[in-house]
């Protein structure tokens, strides 16, 4: 089946491509060095082939170059390729030519463009190559598996249609077994009773026998069990709490007591909280000391100059567990009694100048900062909501407390999704709360420097729902 073989070839794929830009590094060292040191030896080269190997990384995980490599086609694989290949190029201008700068680490322009253009056309060649191996044994990495179901409930009729919709997946249908014919409307996919199945499967080379019998008929699971493990064919059970929901579920041994949780929760591993927690905090000291330590007196100055009120903003928010923190903004708008209930609207009156520029460029939520610094807050995460928010859309939105099993965030899945600012009805609070739970059950630390990356840039571009 492909899903047997799609993170080795993923693999392969990520491993050769290192190859290609490592190479192209070298042989551009070699083409334009006129130091006569060897590559392995310069300690002022050594750098810049971390950034670059680093930068492809992130490249790649934002545009999802390793993402369903046997599926696409030679068109989607080039198209993916080719952002990827403009982003690393972005990624590496910005970093080296502006953060870095060529002079510390002796790194010429000329040497930029060879590696940078010697690594695309290697990179092209060897997708070429890829797609031409893949075409030739593409049937051979399907390894069709035939397949039967027994029992025709919902389950069994639920995953004959999967098996239908995604044939990808390599398996060969053959039928159904079930004591009650009627349960399946094409008569061409009955096969038998249950008791009939395993004789069945043994002399038609059946590869794998899925379990779609309710709990009542344990004990005709449990010789299904013991004749298929006898007979070498896999057993595969399809838990009766399927009945229950239609969510993705993990499922987790307890000794030998399985354990069905509704949804998986990286964040629930300690190491991961670790890693996401000191990541916050070198971060936000970060951009404390070298952004906000000479912003703060400026923008105060200037907000001080447009109105009367104070330079922050602060409004109690919604935080993990439900939990009420004090949020930290520069204050956008003139002091008004309105602000605990009554959101931002385009145009509104109450936005001053500054403001509205601020709102643009999300810079009124820079102090947020020092709510992560704090612990209140993380840098990525589902935005806070005023308590009053929480308190009617927890009542008309099934997974809306979901999100807060996360600490909210200074920005967030749903806001570079495009859904940021004001939620004028009950739908655009739905598809938020929607990216907020995926996140929630996807986080990576590299999902994480995606949504960073993904914030700067739809703050260069400019945002329609940013006022």
């Amino acid at each position: 089946m492909i899903h047997r073989y799609a993170t080795f070839i993923k693999a392969i794929n990520l491993t050769v491509d290192y190859i290609i830009l490592n190479i192209s590094m070298v042989m551009a060292y070699i083409i334009v060095d006129k130091s006569y040191i060897t590559w392995i030896n310069n300690k002022n080269y050594l750098p810049i082939v971390l950034v670059f190997n680093l930068l492809w990384l992130l490249s790649a995980n934002i545009s999802g170059l390793y993402e369903y490599v046997l599926n696409k086609d030679s068109i989607n694989t080039y198209r993916s390729v080719f952002k990827t290949y403009l982003l690393f190029v972005c990624l590496i201008c910005f970093t080296i030519l502006i953060i870095i700068g060529t002079k510390a680490y002796f790194i010429t322009r000329e040497y930029l463009f060879f590696s940078i253009a010697l690594f695309g056309f290697l990179l092209g060649l060897w997708k070429l190559i890829f797609l031409s191996i893949r075409k030739s044994d593409r049937r051979l990495l399907m390894d069709k598996r035939n397949v039967i179901i027994v029992g025709a409930g919902r389950s069994g009729l639920d995953l004959y249609k999967f098996f239908t919709e995604n044939p990808e997946r390599g398996y060969n249908m053959v039928g159904f077994f079930d004591d009650n014919p009627e349960n399946i409307k094409e008569p061409s996919l009955f096969l038998g009773p249950v008791e009939e199945c395993l004789d069945y499967a043994i002399s038609n080379r059946v590869h794998e026998l899925f379990c779609a019998l309710p709990q009542t008929e344990s004990k005709s699971i449990e010789t299904l069990m013991q004749e298929a493990d006898k007979n070498m064919i896999r057993f595969k059970l399809v838990p009766e709490f399927y009945s229950y929901t239609t969510r993705h579920t993990l499922i987790q041994s307890f000794g030998n007591i399985p354990v069905i949780s509704l949804r998986p929760e990286p964040l629930e591993s300690l190491l991961n909280r670790f890693i996401k927690r000191v990541f916050d905090i070198v971060f936000s000291l970060f951009i404390m000391v070298f952004l906000l330590s000479w912003l703060i007196p400026i923008i105060a100055i200037i907000i001080k100059l447009q109105s009367k009120g104070p330079v922050f903003f602060v409004q109690l928010r919604s935080g993990r567990a439900n939990e009420t923190f004090k949020c930290y903004k520069f204050r956008s708008m003139t002091v008004n009694n309105e602000s605990d209930h009554k959101q931002a609207t385009r145009g509104d009156a109450r936005i001053t100048k500054i403001g509205a520029f601020m709102r643009r460029t999300n810079i009124d939520e820079l102090p947020q900062f020092y709510n992560v610094l704090i612990g209140n807050m993380s840098v990525v995460g589902p935005r806070p909501h005023m308590v009053k928010h929480t308190e009617q859309y927890s009542k008309v939105i099934e997974k809306y407390m979901v999100r807060h099993f996360l600490k909210p965030g200074i920005t967030g899945w749903a806001q570079v999704n495009g859904f940021r600012g004001e939620t004028r009805d009950n739908y655009a609070m739905e598809k938020r709360v929607e990216y907020d739970v995926w996140y929630l059950e996807n986080w990576s630390f590299l999902l994480d420097l995606k949504i960073i990356f993904l914030t700067f840039w739809n703050t260069a571009k400019g945002e329609e729902n940013a006022f």
